[in-house]
């Protein structure tokens, strides 16, 4: 069997794949700056002229973010936030993009937070890169589970932990070394 595709055909999946490629890394930095207190991280995921309607809080890319990090910083021990199941309606140097998250916190007092919805995102290249314009975070469903902890026995023997919620974390190694295992 032979390919038959022409090479514009092949330039412009490589390009629509590229671009798809783009924005998922963008929607990335997004969750990885807010998970690792990397405030230029998450940033990087907006224009400057961005706006965020997120639910809770709304606001241009500095407020909201400097917002969301004290937010999880005071609220949190620790938190993780996911992203799956992108659409992404590419037309031109605009693409239209759902991407379903799932969120969880370790609160400081109280039982754990669960929740998930959807980023509903305007993103538009300009100067050859992608970034959020604009967003509608829709919050489908927010609430408490019960805590369901390890026995501390267990816990010491699997940990390489805590995390650091900074550019100290291991995932900004670089190589990527042993990591200091807790003692016990």
């Amino acid at each position: 069997m032979t390919d038959t595709a022409q090479p514009q055909d092949l330039a412009a999946f490589v390009r629509e794949m590229k671009d798809r490629h783009e924005i998922g890394e963008c929607l990335l930095r997004y969750t990885r700056g807010v998970d690792r207190f990397d405030w230029d991280l998450m940033r990087s995921a907006y224009h400057d002229d961005a706006w965020d309607q997120h639910g809770v809080a709304s606001g241009d890319p500095d407020s909201f973010c400097r917002w969301a990090i004290d937010f999880h910083d005071k609220a949190q021990t620790s938190h993780h936030h996911m992203v799956s199941n992108m659409v992404i309606d590419l037309d031109g140097d605009t693409a239209h993009v759902e991407s379903y998250y799932l969120f969880v916190g370790d609160n400081r007092s109280g039982p754990p937070t669960l929740s998930y919805g959807r980023y509903v995102d305007r993103f538009e290249r300009r100067a050859g890169d992608w970034r959020i314009a604009h967003r509608v975070c829709i919050i489908e469903y927010s609430g408490f589970f019960g805590e369901t902890r390890v026995p501390d026995a267990v816990q010491a023997r699997i940990a390489l932990g805590p995390p650091s919620r900074d550019r100290n974390d291991p995932s900004y190694h670089r190589p990527l070394g042993r990591v200091p295992e807790p003692a016990g």
